[in-house]
């Protein structure tokens, strides 16, 4: 795909193979870089997408023309692997220092060459086994008496080795598992723990907010998140809408917790029910989204407590004029009663 678009008579112009996505890979990036022609000789380094959000880094040492789309053939511990490429140029540095991958400590291989038909062929027919592997993954697991969840399968691309996830709550001692399963599959094999979090992000899906789950679609770093920030934004005690896909709390909820905390500090608070509750919905204080509303809900605030000091006022004035008027008549009454004043 190198077609190209152009707005505004030719004043701006951008490239489709930029921003499209590839296969309908997970962790998509948009290489807004690629129409520069220095951006390709920042660096030979090149990010590579496997099944879901597995991603590798490889050296193109061959000086191959490889830009976003392009199926290639990389090194593997052992044979070889099919990949995508997803991202070139200097935007991959930037992807690994997001990553916390040092160059000089991480294991590099190198890109071979573009695939053929007959790799992709092999490639096709090994992934076709994924599914039936898990299954049976699943069974011989159970039956050995593990406390362990096969969540996914994905064979290399030469069909040699296979990386079974799973999930566990503690440590499992896998080895005989391994045994068992590579008599069964006839495969070198390669166990690797995930969390709920990653297993719903490799799985994808869609959000209650009607989007892609932020774990299939751009997070890479998993955070914990608290009950105290649900609490803090006054958010629903239910664990049904608190959960999402992977029956852990949701990530967003991390997502605006620093402005209310912010806005706590700067005297904003958030009340639950009664007076307090009211006193919010006028305010509104229920959706905090930004410093620029702090100064209108701050204006709203003044008004509301220049209307609610009038009553006091009102009240006020009236006791002040009661007390004017019974001072007044014990006046008079003491100076009807003085015998001088008859």
């Amino acid at each position: 795909m190198n077609e190209r678009f152009t707005l505004n008579n030719d004043a701006c112009k951008f490239s489709s193979k930029a921003c499209f996505r590839n296969s309908a890979h997970m962790l998509p990036v948009t290489d807004y870089l690629s129409d520069l022609p220095e951006n390709v000789s920042e660096t030979d380094i090149v990010e590579v997408q496997f099944k879901n959000t597995r991603k590798g880094y490889y050296h193109n040492n061959s000086q191959l023309p490889l830009e976003k789309g392009k199926v290639i053939v990389v090194e593997a511990n052992p044979g070889y692997d099919i990949g995508e490429v997803v991202l070139t140029g200097r935007l991959v540095l930037c992807q690994m220092h997001k990553n916390r991958i040092d160059p000089s400590r991480y294991e590099i291989r190198n890109v071979l060459r573009f695939a053929t038909e007959e790799d992709l062929k092999k490639a096709e027919e090994a992934h076709a086994r994924e599914h039936n592997t898990m299954i049976q993954a699943r069974q011989l697991a159970k039956s050995l008496g593990l406390e362990m969840k096969i969540g996914d399968v994905e064979f290399q691309g030469d069909g040699t080795k296979a990386i079974f996830y799973y999930i566990a709550d503690g440590r499992v001692d896998f080895r005989q598992l391994i045994k068992v399963y590579a008599e069964t599959f006839r495969i070198r094999i390669e166990m690797k723990q995930i969390g709920a979090r990653q297993e719903a992000g490799r799985i994808g899906g869609t959000g209650p907010c009607g989007r892609e789950l932020c774990c299939s679609t751009w997070m890479t770093n998993f955070t914990s998140v608290g009950t105290g920030a649900a609490r803090l934004q006054k958010l629903s005690p239910n664990p049904q809408k608190l959960a999402g896909q992977c029956a852990k709390l949701k990530c967003c909820l991390n997502y605006e917790i620093s402005l209310y905390e912010e806005a706590k500090k700067m005297g904003y608070s958030l009340g639950s029910n009664g007076q307090e509750k009211q006193e919010e919905e006028d305010l509104g204080y229920q959706n905090v989204v930004g410093q620029d509303d702090f100064s209108r809900f701050d204006k709203k605030k003044k008004q509301k407590q220049q209307r609610d000091r009038r009553p006091q006022d009102d009240n006020r004035r009236s006791r002040d004029n009661r007390k004017n008027n019974r001072d007044r008549q014990n006046n008079d009454s003491a100076n009807n009663n003085n015998p001088a004043n008859g």
